[in-house]
């Protein structure tokens, strides 16, 4: 029987790079992987959706091209050239992941791992055939899919999720998107932007992206109706049809009860992730779950000595950012570092629609709720001069402030290329930055970035350009 130092089951963002850093750190790796190497971020997610968007964007910038001057025959989407592009951005990543893990003399064990009593994993491969192989360590990096609402059947054909609609074969004309979290607006971007008629459904009263502060929402909802975009907020799905050609979806208003009939060919359930925790040995050995939830500690460590978990399947945002950290973590713990335990506070979370999304701590309401007496700062890129040559004027940047003690409470972002700049703001509440340590940093000018130092100027009445 083979036997590893660690043995990581699941080769996504949290897998591969806690594999990574355990073999920096001198230990012998196994991961085990049933799909491709890089898990759904690297060849369902974060990458390929990214492929898709840039591709959306770069036909809006074709399609409004006078507006920069510029005369260009009328542009024309390819669905199906778009979608091979998605697939051969993923599967180059992939092969990337491959090479590290060789760079890095990190054994791939291939099938579906499940833990099994005595610190051993068994790998059954495609054909049936089961391994057992033994680690000192075991990390569970096993990942999450797309949560099934109970009047949203996901069948696969009519009624998708995110991976279908990355591969659809013919670019459907009437698209009804179920969720308005970063999955459902960034496909809505996507496809209202080449030619489907879209409409979002969701649940929450706030609308586009509930999770972010309310002006984000606001901004972004004015926005998408300005695309085209049809938005029903405070909206639940009673039903969905699936007989005939297309797809009856009966909506509910939950403000005023009434209910309407919404015709479309696809349906997108985009209601966010559950986690994989079933049939991976969890009951076997005893470890504590929550609603499908592993329990971990601080170091990821679960109750059963040796065994630990990370990313989708523990408490927390499920984002690729902070798997690999907790990845890091947790095999810097193992080895015997000091490592800092992650700061679930200051984590950015980001939408890669059109006008982006980025954010980082506390909303202005949650900082009230708080407790705290607040400074809020806006900038809009109006007043940006960056912005105007860009052609990209909509949107913001908000920044909140504590008015005691001027810390960074929290920032949010809506315009290009905000994700890009929301990192200044996650290293300034790192290094524990001031509101007045934000004006007095020179930024170059012009920049997008800017509107950060100026946001913040608005938040103590020093502003320049508004």
């Amino acid at each position: 029987m083979d036997k590893f130092d660690l043995i990581v089951v699941g080769s996504g963002p949290g897998g591969y790079v806690a594999a990574i850093r355990a073999s920096q750190l001198g230990m012998k790796v196994a991961v085990v992987e049933r799909e491709s190497l890089g898990g759904i971020c690297l060849n369902w997610g974060c990458i390929p959706t990214k492929a898709l968007l840039k591709s959306a964007q770069v036909f809006e910038y074709i399609s409004h091209a006078e507006d920069y001057g510029i005369k260009v025959d009328k542009a024309e989407a390819d669905f199906e050239g778009m979608v091979k592009r998605s697939r051969g951005v993923a599967d180059g990543m992939s092969k990337g992941i491959n090479f590290l893990f060789r760079k890095n003399k990190i054994t791939v064990l291939n099938g579906h791992g499940k833990l099994a009593r005595g610190k051993k994993v068994e790998v059954t491969d495609d054909k049936g055939n089961t391994t057992t192989y033994a680690a000192e360590h075991i990390i569970i990096a096993t990942g999450g899919r797309a949560k099934e609402l109970p009047n949203v059947p996901i069948d696969g054909k009519k009624v998708i999720e995110y991976r279908k609609a990355m591969t659809l074969d013919k670019q459907p004309k009437k698209m009804i998107v179920v969720g308005a979290g970063a999955i459902g607006v960034e496909f809505a971007y996507f496809y209202s932007s080449i030619g489907t008629e879209v409409t979002i459904v969701e649940f929450m009263e706030q609308g586009l992206v509930p999770r972010e502060d309310a002006d984000v929402s606001k901004e972004l909802t004015k926005i998408y109706k300005k695309k085209g975009i049809e938005v029903l907020g405070n909206t639940a799905v009673e039903s969905v049809d699936t007989k005939g050609r297309g797809c009856t979806v009966v909506v509910k208003d939950r403000k005023s009860g009434k209910t309407q009939e919404l015709k479309c060919d696809i349906v997108l359930s985009a209601a966010g992730v559950t986690p994989n925790t079933e049939n991976i040995g969890l009951e076997a050995l005893g470890i504590q779950t929550d609603r499908g939830i592993i329990k971990v500690d601080e170091y990821y460590r679960t109750n059963v000595a040796g065994v630990y978990a990370i990313g989708d399947v523990v408490p927390g945002a499920a984002l690729a950012h902070v798997a690999s950290a907790e990845g890091i973590i947790c095999v810097e713990k193992i080895a015997g570092e000091n490592p800092q335990p992650l700061d679930y506070n200051n984590i950015p979370s980001c939408t890669y629609c059109s006008p982006e999304v980025a954010s980082v701590g506390m909303t202005e309401q949650a900082a009230k709720e708080a407790g705290y007496e607040v400074k809020v700062g806006k900038f809009p890129f109006s007043a940006s001069g960056k912005a105007s040559a860009a052609g990209a004027k909509e949107g913001f940047v908000k920044v909140v402030f504590d008015a005691k003690y001027g810390e960074f409470l929290g920032a949010h972002m809506v315009g290009a290329n905000v994700t890009e700049m929301i990192a200044e703001v996650v290293a300034a509440r790192k290094l524990e930055t001031t509101g007045h340590e934000i004006i007095k940093t020179v930024h170059p000018h012009p920049t997008m970035s800017e509107a950060v130092m100026e946001a913040a100027a608005a938040a103590y009445g020093e502003v320049i350009h508004l």
